[in-house]
Protein backbone atom coordinates (compact mmCIF):
# COMPACT_ATOMS: atom_id res chain seq x y z
CA UNK A 1 0.00 0.00 0.00
CA UNK A 2 1.40 3.41 -0.93
CA UNK A 3 1.97 6.13 1.64
CA UNK A 4 -0.74 8.19 -0.01
CA UNK A 5 -3.24 5.38 0.33
CA UNK A 6 -2.34 4.93 3.99
CA UNK A 7 -2.86 8.65 4.64
CA UNK A 8 -6.20 8.67 2.84
CA UNK A 9 -7.35 5.60 4.77
CA UNK A 10 -6.29 7.11 8.09
CA UNK A 11 -8.01 10.36 7.11
CA UNK A 12 -11.26 8.62 6.25
CA UNK A 13 -11.14 6.80 9.58
CA UNK A 14 -10.54 10.06 11.49
CA UNK A 15 -13.39 11.77 9.66
CA UNK A 16 -15.79 8.92 10.41
CA UNK A 17 -14.71 8.74 14.04
CA UNK A 18 -15.16 12.51 14.30
CA UNK A 19 -18.67 12.41 12.88
CA UNK A 20 -19.64 9.75 15.42
CA UNK A 21 -18.11 11.73 18.31
CA UNK A 22 -19.85 14.90 17.16
CA UNK A 23 -23.21 13.11 16.93
CA UNK A 24 -22.79 11.47 20.33
CA UNK A 25 -21.73 14.79 21.83
CA UNK A 26 -24.76 16.49 20.34
CA UNK A 27 -27.09 13.78 21.65
CA UNK A 28 -25.50 13.80 25.11
CA UNK A 29 -25.31 17.61 25.14
CA UNK A 30 -21.52 17.33 25.59
CA UNK A 31 -19.93 20.31 23.82
CA UNK A 32 -16.43 19.04 24.54
CA UNK A 33 -17.09 15.79 22.69
CA UNK A 34 -18.68 17.70 19.81
CA UNK A 35 -15.56 19.89 19.53
CA UNK A 36 -13.33 16.83 19.66
CA UNK A 37 -15.39 15.26 16.89
CA UNK A 38 -15.07 18.34 14.69
CA UNK A 39 -11.32 18.39 15.37
CA UNK A 40 -11.03 14.73 14.34
CA UNK A 41 -12.93 15.48 11.15
CA UNK A 42 -10.59 18.34 10.27
CA UNK A 43 -7.55 16.17 11.00
CA UNK A 44 -9.02 13.50 8.74
CA UNK A 45 -9.57 15.93 5.90
CA UNK A 46 -5.96 17.05 6.24
CA UNK A 47 -4.69 13.46 6.17
CA UNK A 48 -6.75 12.69 3.08
CA UNK A 49 -5.42 15.80 1.33
CA UNK A 50 -1.87 14.84 2.27
CA UNK A 51 -2.47 11.40 0.76
CA UNK A 52 -3.67 12.91 -2.51
CA UNK A 53 -0.61 15.18 -2.66
CA UNK A 54 1.74 12.26 -2.04
CA UNK A 55 0.09 10.25 -4.82
CA UNK A 56 0.26 13.19 -7.21
CA UNK A 57 3.94 13.71 -6.40
CA UNK A 58 4.61 10.03 -7.03
CA UNK A 59 2.82 10.26 -10.39
CA UNK A 60 4.96 13.26 -11.38
CA UNK A 61 8.11 11.45 -10.27
CA UNK A 62 7.21 8.39 -12.34
CA UNK A 63 6.35 10.58 -15.34
CA UNK A 64 9.68 12.37 -15.20
CA UNK A 65 11.53 9.12 -14.71
CA UNK A 66 9.83 7.48 -17.69
CA UNK A 67 10.55 10.52 -19.86
CA UNK A 68 14.26 10.23 -19.21
CA UNK A 69 14.27 6.43 -19.40
CA UNK A 70 12.76 6.54 -22.90
CA UNK A 71 15.83 8.29 -24.33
Amino acid sequence: MSEGTEDRTRGTWDETKGKVKEAVGDTADDESMEREGRKDQMRGKGERAKGHVKDAAEDVKEGVKSTFDDD
